[in-house]
C-alpha cells in the first residue's frame, strides 16, 4: 500500500512540475514593457545614435511565450533594433520565465535629405503573444548639416547658417586663412574632434542670434555633459582673432591660448561671451596676449587659469563655480602667474594682467580662495584687480588691489544645483553690492547687450542690474 502511495506521490508532483513549466496561453495573460515610447531629440544624418533600450517584463506566474517582436518598418527603417542580444528585424517564439524580462535595444541611422529644419522620422516596435498585439512607438528628429572630416580651411571661408556644421575628426584653420563664422550658426564637434587654429577666426555672433559650439550627442543623457569634445586651440601663428556673442560648452578645454600675440593686436578678444561646462578649463592661457570683456565663465575645472606670463585685460566679466552632479568644484575659478616647467626647468616672463569690475566666486568643494595669483623670479609683475567683487579668506598676494569688494555674496538670481540651472544675473528681491560699484568702463553693453550706466556707478560682473 505504501508503494502505491508513493508512486501517487511521485506521479502528482510530476504533473505539478510540468504545469508549472508550461507556458501560460490564456489571453488575459500580462506583460509590462518599461516604455511606450523611444525618443531621440536630434540626430545628425549619417552618423548614427546612442543605443537605448525598453524591456518587456512576464509578469507571469508562468512561462511566457512572445510569439513576435518585430520593427515595422523592417529593412527599410533608419531605425535598427537587437532582441536580448539578436540583431534581427524580426524575431519569433522568444521564451520569457516568470516573473522575468528581457531587453530591446533600439538605435537609428537617418539619411540626409533636402530639409533645411529638424525633420521627424518615426517606426514601431510589435509585440505579440497569447494574440494579444503591443507596441513601442519609435521617434527622431533628424538634422541635416555640413558635415567636415579632418578639413583644413584654406584663404578666406565664410559660414553661414543655412544648417548646422558638424566637425568629425578634427578641423584646422590654416597660418594664411581666415575662417568667419556669421550669427546663428551652430558648430557641434566630435569627441575627438578638435578646432585647431593657426590662422584666424573671426566670430560674429548677435544677441539673441549666438554662435554656439558644443559636443554632437544631443540626446538627454549627453547634451549636458563636460568633456563631449576637445575645445578650441588658438596656436601659436594665430592671429587677430575675435568672439562676439559665442556659446562655448560642455569642452574638455574650452578656449586654449598659447604663445605671445605675432602683431601689436591681442591673438584673442572674446566680446560678450559665454564659456560653460568645460570639464578641465573654461580659459587656458600661456604666454600670450587676451582681452575678455562682458564675458561669464561658468562651471568649469579651471575657469581662468593664466600661466606663464602674457598680457591680459578683463572687464566686467564673471567667474564663477558650483560643485554639481558632473563636477566638483575644486580650484580657484581665478589663477595667474608668470612662469611654467619645461622639462624640469623653470622658465619666467613678464606679466600685465588688468581686472576691472569682475566677479571671481565660487561654492562647494571646499574652497576659500577664489582668486590666486603666484609670482616667481624678477620678470615684470603687474597684476591689478580694481572694483572686483571676489572670494578669499588669505587675501590675494602679489597684487595690485585698488576698491575690491571681498567675501560679501554676489546674490546670484537663481543657482539651483540639482536642476543644474544657473542664472548669473543680479537677484531682483535681494540687494547686492555688486550693483553700481563698480568703475569707470569703456563698454557701453553687458553680456544681454543692455546699456550699461556711465561713470562709477556701474555694475560689477558680466550683467547690468536693469
Amino acid at each position: 500500500m505504501n508503494k502505491w502511495l508513493y508512486l501517487i506521490l511521485i506521479i502528482f508532483l510530476g504533473m505539478a512540475s510540468c504545469k508549472k513549466e508550461s507556458f501560460i496561453t490564456s489571453s488575459d495573460a500580462t506583460i509590462y514593457i518599461s516604455s511606450d515610447t523611444i525618443k531621440y531629440d536630434t540626430v545628425f544624418v549619417t552618423t548614427g545614435s546612442i543605443t537605448q533600450s525598453f524591456k518587456i517584463f512576464n509578469t507571469n506566474k508562468q512561462k511566457l511565450l512572445l510569439s513576435q517582436v518585430k520593427l515595422m518598418g523592417g529593412s527599410q527603417s533608419p531605425f535598427k533594433i537587437n532582441i536580448n542580444g539578436i540583431a534581427a528585424n524580426e524575431l519569433n517564439n522568444i521564451e520569457i520565465a516568470a516573473n522575468d524580462s528581457i531587453y530591446v535595444f533600439v538605435s537609428v541611422t537617418i539619411n540626409p535629405n533636402n530639409d533645411n529644419l529638424p525633420f521627424i522620422v518615426s517606426d514601431s516596435i510589435s509585440i505579440n503573444y497569447n494574440g494579444n498585439e503591443k507596441f513601442v512607438q519609435l521617434q527622431a528628429y533628424g538634422q541635416n548639416a555640413h558635415f567636415l572630416n579632418h578639413e583644413i580651411i584654406e584663404g578666406n571661408v565664410t559660414w553661414t547658417n543655412d544648417l548646422p556644421y558638424v566637425i568629425l575628426g578634427s578641423l584646422q584653420i590654416d597660418t594664411t586663412a581666415t575662417l568667419n563664422i556669421n550669427a546663428g550658426c551652430k558648430i557641434y564637434t566630435h569627441a575627438d574632434a578638435p578646432i585647431l587654429v593657426d590662422g584666424t577666426m573671426m566670430i560674429n555672433g548677435e544677441k539673441n542670434n549666438e554662435v554656439i559650439f558644443t559636443g554632437d550627442r544631443l540626446d538627454e543623457d549627453y547634451k549636458d555633459l563636460p568633456a563631449s569634445w576637445p575645445g578650441i586651440y588658438f596656436r601659436n601663428t594665430s592671429n587677430n582673432n575675435e568672439m562676439k556673442f559665442a556659446i562655448v560648452k560642455n569642452a574638455n578645454q574650452a578656449l586654449v591660448v598659447t604663445a605671445p600675440s605675432i602683431n601689436a593686436n591681442p591673438k584673442l578678444t572674446i566680446h560678450q561671451c559665454i564659456i560653460d561646462n568645460a570639464f578641465d578649463a573654461g580659459l587656458l592661457i600661456k604666454n600670450s596676449f587676451v582681452n575678455v570683456d562682458n564675458s561669464l565663465i561658468s562651471n568649469c575645472g579651471n575657469n581662468i587659469n593664466i600661466i606663464n606670463g602674457g598680457e591680459y585685460h578683463f572687464t566686467n566679466c564673471t567667474a564663477a563655480a558650483y560643485s554639481n552632479i558632473f563636477m566638483l568644484h575644486r580650484y580657484p575659478v581665478l589663477q595667474v602667474n608668470n612662469f611654467s616647467y619645461e622639462n624640469g626647468n623653470l622658465i619666467t616672463n613678464d606679466i600685465t594682467a588688468t581686472f576691472s569690475n569682475c566677479i571671481f566666486w565660487g561654492d562647494g568643494g571646499g574652497l576659500d580662495d577664489e582668486v590666486i595669483v603666484n609670482k616667481e623670479g624678477s620678470n615684470l609683475f603687474n597684476v591689478t584687480m580694481s572694483n572686483c567683487l571676489y572670494k578669499s579668506a588669505s587675501g590675494i598676494n602679489n597684487a595690485v588691489l585698488n576698491a575690491n569688494i571681498m567675501n560679501e555674496d554676489p546674490v546670484f538670481d537663481s543657482i539651483d544645483v540639482a536642476k543644474n540651472y544657473y542664472d548669473f544675473r543680479m537677484n531682483n528681491a535681494i540687494s547686492s553690492l555688486a550693483i553700481d560699484n563698480g568703475g569707470n568702463t569703456s563698454f557701453p553693453l553687458d553680456l544681454d547687450n543692455q546699456p550699461r550706466q556711465s561713470g562709477i556707478s556701474t555694475d560689477i560682473g558680466c550683467y547690468e542690474k536693469q
